[in-house]
């Protein structure tokens, strides 16, 4: 590389941006090989999964100690392209997948997640991704029978079934760039999955003209009746991982959560 300019750490990851010896920009995530060549591999796996049909990051390199991404300038986000991004997710999610799961690893930030394909969407939400991170979350136990009796109920509460969807998993507003008139996706835990998942997410943390992306996104895929009210639901797995990795600063937007789901 031409020249290498320190952008910070995330999750004890060095990150970088850099220059190529052919002049193109480039993003650098490095880390101890021992430590993170399943990570970088599974989010390689996942860009050129989702890059089939959605606008991702190029993967440059993919190495055990390294992952190296072609460099994304960001703008300001503006209506139009909050309405192209709502228009273009849900071409990504209606592009589908094989399975409820995926043929890779899983990874949430530097959290492992089983990736094994379920039958159903329900299944594959509660054994591979709620139930899991109930274990390593140390909740009171008065609480962990709370979101067991929630996750007992997800069969009933998920809604009609749909096919698996061409998802993102992780897709809260920090990884989403807005670039190109549309917005670029980035740090995804890819899998097929239930495509209200993403739409939770982009709801947990806050969006820029987030009523343009969903409205916009309905007209392209109408969603099934009561989303709105399934949006906790799909919270609860994010909000797990949030416990787990920060502890009990998110025990109680968690547990609002799962009060929800006992209530629909």
């Amino acid at each position: 590389m031409r020249s290498v300019r320190e952008l910070g750490t995330s999750h004890g990851w060095r990150l970088r941006q850099g220059v190529l010896d052919d002049g193109r920009p480039v993003f650098v995530k490095s880390g101890p090989a021992d430590a993170v060549s399943e990570v970088f591999a599974a989010e390689a796996a996942g860009l050129r999964w989702l890059g089939e049909v959605a606008a991702v990051p190029e993967v440059i390199e993919a190495g055990p100690d390294r992952l190296v991404l072609s460099w994304v300038e960001e703008e300001r986000p503006g209506p139009a392209a909050a309405e192209r991004f709502g228009r273009e997710l849900a071409g990504m999610h209606r592009a589908g997948a094989a399975a409820f799961g995926a043929p890779w690893p899983g990874f949430i930030a530097e959290l492992p997640m089983d990736n094994r394909p379920c039958g159903s969407w329900p299944e594959f939400y509660a054994e591979r991704r709620v139930l899991p991170f109930l274990r390593e979350a140390r909740l009171p136990a008065a609480d962990v029978a709370e979101v067991e009796r929630a996750v007992a109920r997800f069969a009933e509460v998920a809604g009609p079934a749909e096919p698996p969807s061409r998802i993102h998993g992780d897709l809260w507003s920090g990884n989403v760039l807005w670039s190109g008139g549309s917005a670029v996706l980035v740090d995804p835990a890819a899998h097929g999955g239930h495509r209200e998942t993403d739409l939770g997410m982009l709801a947990l943390f806050g969006l820029p003209h987030l009523d343009r992306v969903l409205g916009a996104y309905r007209e392209e895929w109408p969603l099934a009746d009561g989303w709105r009210e399934r949006v906790p639901l799909h919270q609860l797995h994010p909000l797990l991982v949030h416990v787990v990795l920060y502890g009990g600063s998110y025990r109680g937007s968690l547990m609002a959560a799962v009060r929800r789901v006992l209530e629909l």
